[in-house]
């Protein structure tokens, strides 16, 4: 089980974050969800340097196990059918300036999560304007004709499906001359640390990302932890 201090703070960062936007979601995330406490999810929690306060987190599902949870909604497209994929989920910021920072650093970490373990794709699901933010990075319409789409797993809220192929965007981001190609490829930082935590009894995941200004991947097959020091 993952540690339950650490799934405490998840909790009232995603509540407190889903509050300030779709209230009614909100509503249903006081207490942890069935998927926290699954073997085969990633939860990312970042923390401040300074004083630990939480200021941010997201989940990862993959479809080793389970279908993803975008596919209670829709069916994916064929050409996934034999790929290792990943939905992130329930992305929460702290309320305050440094929101776009966290964000960027949750999404390098789980960059970093998905590259070490030879996943294939990122799905992600996006309500407006969040969005366009993935659009930036390059993301692309899973459902191109489709626009937004109503999905069970959040309230039935239009989202936007976008994908992510893993093999071929760091020379697409190269090529584009993408702003953030420097801080998710090129840059080191030292404060990023991947760390393996493996109990024989648990293979369940929660990976911790402190807040941070420079980054470095130390990347293992079997990582358990994701810490920025």
């Amino acid at each position: 089980m993952k540690d339950v201090g650490d799934l405490t703070k998840v909790v009232q960062t995603r509540h407190a974050a889903y509050a300030r936007h779709v209230a009614d979601l909100a509503s249903q995330l006081e207490q942890p969800e069935p998927a926290d406490i699954r073997e085969d999810i990633t939860i990312l929690l970042a923390e401040s340097k300074l004083d630990k306060s939480v200021l941010g987190t997201m989940r990862i599902h993959t479809n080793d196990r389970m279908a993803l949870p975008i596919e209670r909604s829709i069916g994916l497209p064929a050409r996934f059918s034999t790929l290792r994929l990943v939905e992130a989920t329930r992305l929460a910021v702290a309320n305050g300036k440094q929101g776009l920072m966290v964000k960027m650093a949750l999404f390098k970490a789980f960059y970093l999560h998905c590259k070490q373990n030879d996943i294939d794709a990122m799905v992600i699901a996006g309500r407006s304007p969040l969005d366009r933010m993935y659009q930036r990075l390059m993301f692309e319409d899973v459902y191109p004709n489709l626009g937004y789409i109503e999905l069970a797993h959040a309230n039935n809220l239009p989202h936007r499906i976008q994908s992510l192929d893993l093999h071929t965007v760091e020379a697409k981001w190269e090529a584009a001359n993408h702003p953030l190609f420097d801080f998710f490829i090129l840059t080191h930082h030292p404060d990023l640390v991947i760390q393996n935590e493996e109990k024989a009894s648990d293979t369940s995941s929660m990976a911790r990302v402190g807040e941070s200004s420079r980054l470095r991947g130390e990347s293992t097959r079997r990582s358990s932890v994701i810490s920025i020091h």
